[in-house]
């Protein structure tokens, strides 16, 4: 009988990108029995090898850490698995009682999540301190019990134990870009886009700003596809609509892809603040896996990055003319703009890629798998 294998998330929608389409659909083709507990409306569901249970989704943030977290639990019970993966801090407690009851428990971390809640604008300025400081001590602590951590980028990585702690790098799936070879670049439209979370720490107005300056010196607009948090959006309407900004709202994945396919330019221009300093954003690599050069911030990492892939231009992301210079040179460059973007294809189809990621996540389980 094949391995049983259950994923648990209380926050991500059941076909996360990193949790179902990478993670459980990797491991169910390499032959893993994969089920995903998380929460939707919609209940359970079988696909792409992967079982789908799901859990009443929470109505607010205080019924999530609550009833949902049990609700998860429960169902992790009835699954009966031999090795648990959960993505999500707040499931802790939930993995230790599953380690209790002897079975085998990776926590994946998808964020240095000490550092995501000082920045935190639910919780009141005087408490993100201290919740960091308890969050951090919770990681430490828990991570003694479980039996592997599976970390996102190698600054997390080096935050555990060594002996316990594996990389899967939140790299794109190449395969998933490869239908590009059929629109020249210089035949892409004069689109700039962002796809993502996205809010006024992520640059939402330094974008909006640098494409209206930019389209005073040649045709661009702005296509951004993803969530956008509610009071940037509203920050956002007050300066008033744009004809050079287009909101796409939430996209599928094909959508995702067709669009990216369509674009001369991607952005990534998050502020030099707390994570975004070391992050590795899969959006980066996704405009890299579609063949468009990226204007990003100039962040030590990132410069690393770029230095050896050659794949774009990076800026001041709080300096909206550099912003705005760098649109217009690759959209004024076309050759050499189009030569950034098979670079950055060929760096994603060489290093960045999740194919690679996915052959350490799969001997991490070996190495679990019962005799």
């Amino acid at each position: 009988m094949p391995c049983r294998v259950v994923h648990l998330t209380s926050v991500h929608p059941p076909f996360d990108i990193r949790i179902f389409h990478k993670e459980c659909r990797s491991l169910a083709m390499a032959g893993y029995d994969v089920t995903l507990i998380a929460p939707r409306a919609e209940g359970n569901v079988i696909r792409d090898g992967v079982k789908v249970r799901a859990v009443p989704p929470p109505r607010d943030r205080r019924e999530r850490m609550t009833r949902t977290i049990w609700k998860v639990y429960e169902a992790a019970v009835r699954e009966n698995g031999e090795i648990y993966h959960f993505h999500d801090p707040e499931l802790m407690p939930v993995g230790l009682l599953l380690k209790m009851r002897g079975k085998r428990v990776v926590y994946d971390v998808h964020e240095d999540y000490t550092n995501t809640l000082r920045g935190k604008q639910w919780i009141p300025s005087l408490l993100r301190g201290p919740a960091s400081a308890i969050v951090r001590a919770c990681e430490f602590t828990f991570t003694t019990a479980f039996d592997r951590v599976i970390a996102v980028t190698p600054k997390i990585a080096r935050k555990f134990l060594a002996s316990k702690t594996r990389l899967a790098q939140n790299f794109p799936q190449s395969q998933e870009f490869r239908c590009f070879d059929d629109l020249p670049y210089e035949k892409r439209e004069a689109i700039a886009v962002y796809v993502g979370g996205l809010s006024d720490d992520r640059g939402l107005r330094e974008m909006r700003m640098a494409v209206e300056l930019a389209a005073k010196e040649t045709p661009v607009k702005l296509v951004i596809a993803g969530h956008v948090n509610s009071r940037a959006k509203a920050e956002f309407q007050r300066d008033g609509e744009s004809a050079l900004v287009d909101y796409k709202g939430q996209l599928s994945r094909s959508q995702v892809v067709d669009l990216l396919g369509r674009a001369r330019v991607g952005l990534v221009l998050f502020h030099p603040t707390g994570n975004y300093l070391d992050s590795q954003p899969n959006k980066l690599f996704e405009y890299m896996a579609a063949g468009l050069p990226v204007v990003a911030s100039d962040f030590p990492h990132w410069r690393e990055i770029f230095s050896s892939a050659e794949c774009g231009r990076l800026v001041d992301p709080l300096n909206v003319p550099a912003i705005a210079e760098a649109l217009v040179w690759i959209l004024r460059h076309p050759a050499e703009a189009a030569e950034m973007g098979l670079n950055g294809r060929r760096a994603v189809a060489e290093k960045f890629n999740w194919e690679h990621e996915a052959e350490g996540l799969i001997a991490t389980y070996d190495e679990l798998q019962p005799a």
